[in-house]
């Protein structure tokens, strides 16, 4: 076990966890929601620093980050445990599960060894993904720490549901935020995730680009009658475009039944249509389709001139007509980092 960073320790030995909007208050012997972490004597402490449940050499595009380095590996890593309890969870192996204090089952990984690992398996960065990332905060900050030492880049793929000194903690450190926006109702993300508030989350996209200059891209997996209404969809896209930027890349994704919505259907093609027409009908300027192989709406079009830029082929980039994170053909700027 490693000391928890951001808890305050309160009347007879409980503590308060600061690392996400739930701020548990945790009883002796006790863990918060996500599981991971123990009050031991009126300190809390965290059970998964370094503890991997996952590791993989990614496609960037597979997070899905289309304007963060296009086209390079990045060695991914998810340990156990989240602060959401998704019903469709993709993840909920580890996602949905409790670490023991000994960690079986799991991988021990230093941060050292992680970027040892990064730099042999020839990936340009690391992401904390899988599984919500904040809650092995004090691991991925080291982590973190320790790759801006060696040029890789940093990346978490998040529900956003973090605190903002939690953010803070990574933001010197992190270079990309891809952030879930489930919905864009209370009512719903109470449904899907137990959060009874969505506001913290558009609170930190905000905060990760406005305040730490991270490069940003937003998903949604869009679910057949419940977050698929036009009242949500153009609230998500309208809200990029206004708090975000209209460059930002909004991904909206195919929903697959699983878990507890396994009596659901998959979203119809032409929904997921919609949506992106949604998306350019509220001025966003890049807007993806996701889920569903070879769709044309994966391909990067330069908004001001209209050409093909990047071609997406899977995870692969076929034509590639970007430099310096600019259109090769009219100049224009395509809110490309690395690219």
């Amino acid at each position: 076990m490693k000391k928890a960073i951001l808890h305050t320790r309160l009347k007879d030995n409980k503590v308060k966890c600061n690392v996400c909007p739930r701020r548990c208050t945790i009883a002796p012997d006790k863990r918060g929601y996500c599981g991971t972490r123990l009050n031991r004597g009126g300190t809390l402490y965290t059970l998964i620093y370094g503890k991997a449940s996952s590791i993989a050499a990614d496609p960037i595009e597979k997070k899905p980050l289309f304007h963060f380095y296009p086209g390079s590996s990045v060695l991914s890593f998810g340990t156990l445990g989240c602060n959401l309890r998704c019903k469709h969870c993709q993840n909920w192996q580890i996602a949905h599960a409790e670490p023991d204090l000994e960690g079986r089952g799991l991988t021990d990984v230093s941060p050292e060894e992680a970027v040892r690992l990064a730099e042999r398996y020839g990936c340009r960065g690391i992401a904390w993904t899988y599984n919500e990332p904040i809650i092995w905060l004090e691991y991925t900050l080291d982590t973190a720490k320790l790759c801006k030492e060696h040029d890789l880049y940093t990346v978490y793929v998040t529900n956003g549901y973090i605190a903002p000194e939690a953010l803070d903690a990574m933001g010197p450190y992190l270079d990309a935020f891809r952030v879930d926006v489930k919905g864009f109702s209370n009512d719903f993300y109470r449904w899907l995730a137990q959060v009874p508030d969505f506001t913290p989350i558009l609170e930190a996209a905000i905060r990760a680009k406005e305040k730490w200059n991270m490069h940003v891209e937003v998903v949604t997996n869009i679910i057949p009658t419940h977050n698929d209404d036009e009242g949500q969809l153009r609230g998500i896209a309208r809200w990029i475009r206004e708090s975000l930027g209209a460059l930002t890349p909004w991904h909206v994704t195919r929903f697959y039944p699983y878990l507890e919505l396994s009596h659901l259907y998959p979203t119809p093609v032409e929904t997921i249509e919609r949506a992106r027409e949604i998306g350019f009908e509220e001025g966003l300027c890049f807007v993806y389709v996701g889920n569903i192989p070879g769709h044309p709406g994966e391909h990067t079009q330069c908004y001001n001139c209209k050409n093909l830029v990047i071609e997406r082929r899977g995870y692969s980039l076929g034509r590639y007509e970007v430099e310096d994170g600019k259109c090769n053909f009219c100049g224009a700027d395509l809110n490309i980092v690395g690219g």
